[in-house]
């Protein structure tokens, strides 16, 4: 079996990615076990994966897992745009200086790469064009986080030219589903209305982002890594753009409540308008098709997920809620 490497395995995206990847591969997952990490988002394949408790900053970690693998994906990174503008030190040490560690270790032992990223690095598109981000497009990152996750593409781009390693990098749209933290968008409304809190939207909640559920995008991930062109970066979207002030009133909605139940809270700093990602790249040459085209059917899954696993989310929600609260 392939000697998978996971990092990040613990949080959001990557723990969905290695429930089933451990169908096919020998998997180890490192994971800090930062606040978004959680090992209880592995504990359905606890006993089919090596999981390790550590950090991409700790190169002789890294290299030691690296010359163990046959293949690393690189989830691991801090990521959110808040905590960026809060304190970017972090999204340095994790983002830009981990993913060097992880770049001279696959180097070393020859080791395929794929690297994980988002669309936030080109920047915002405008609300009033149906243009869309392509592979092409000129990075414009307009936060710590997007700052970091561009140089971390930069890099491994770099590391593919100069030095010949068999990476690939995609680039993706907002995810949601399960065991994504509250802190972001559509698992802090469900969980408010769930609690009786109304949500809170920045500004007049008209900024855009494409939501692309969990299980598509990791079903991206595993069509690169099988058939994706090594050098190559590939899109990942499934083409539903939705205003965040659409995707509150879809919540609240699917939950019974009124579709304005929400508030309207000053807008963050650096807020990009409009993320859109043209994905025609990865379905023409990997034939990849998103299960969850409807993003209304996508979010109701969510929802259920939400409302049946109160437990795994409860304490974070608190935490989270306090957090945003001292800054308001």
């Amino acid at each position: 079996m392939n000697r998978l490497l996971v990092t990040g395995g613990a949080g959001f995206i990557g723990a969905n990615f290695v429930q089933n990847a451990v169908r096919t591969s020998r998997v180890t997952v490192l994971d800090a076990l930062t606040y978004a990490g959680d090992r209880r988002n592995l504990e359905t394949v606890a006993d089919d994966i090596e999981f390790v408790h550590g950090d991409i900053g700790d190169a002789e970690l890294v290299d030691r897992l690296v010359k163990q693998s046959d293949t690393v994906v690189h989830f691991a990174a801090e990521s959110h745009v808040d905590n960026s503008l809060g304190d970017p030190a972090p999204f340095i040490r994790t983002n830009v200086v981990g993913t060097f560690n992880i770049l001279e270790a696959v180097r070393r032992y020859d080791v395929r790469l794929h690297h994980i990223s988002t669309d936030e690095v080109f920047g915002a598109l405008s609300l009033d064009t149906e243009s869309r981000f392509t592979e092409e497009t000129r990075y414009d990152p307009s936060s710590p986080y997007s700052a970091t996750k561009a140089s971390s593409d930069h890099l491994v781009r770099a590391w593919s030219r100069s030095y010949g390693i068999a990476a690939t990098i995609s680039n993706c749209a907002n995810n949601y589903g399960p065991y994504q933290h509250v802190e972001k968008l559509i698992p802090r409304h469900i969980t408010s209305v769930l609690t009786g809190v109304r949500p809170k939207v920045y500004g007049t909640g008209a900024n855009v982002r494409e939501w692309t559920h969990v299980d598509d995008h990791n079903a991206a991930v595993q069509l690169i890594l099988q058939n994706g062109r090594l050098g190559d970066t590939y899109l990942i979207g499934s083409g539903q753009e939705r205003s965040n002030k659409q995707v509150t009133e879809a919540i609240l909605r699917l939950l019974g409540q009124a579709a304005d139940a929400y508030d309207q809270v000053a807008d963050r700093p650096g807020h990009d308008l409009r993320y859109a990602t043209d994905s025609a790249k990865l379905r023409t040459e990997l034939g990849w098709i998103p299960q969850y085209d409807d993003f209304e059917s996508g979010l109701a899954q969510t929802i259920t997920w939400y409302r049946d696993h109160e437990p795994w989310w409860a304490a974070a929600k608190q935490t989270t809620e306090a957090r945003y609260a001292r800054r308001s």
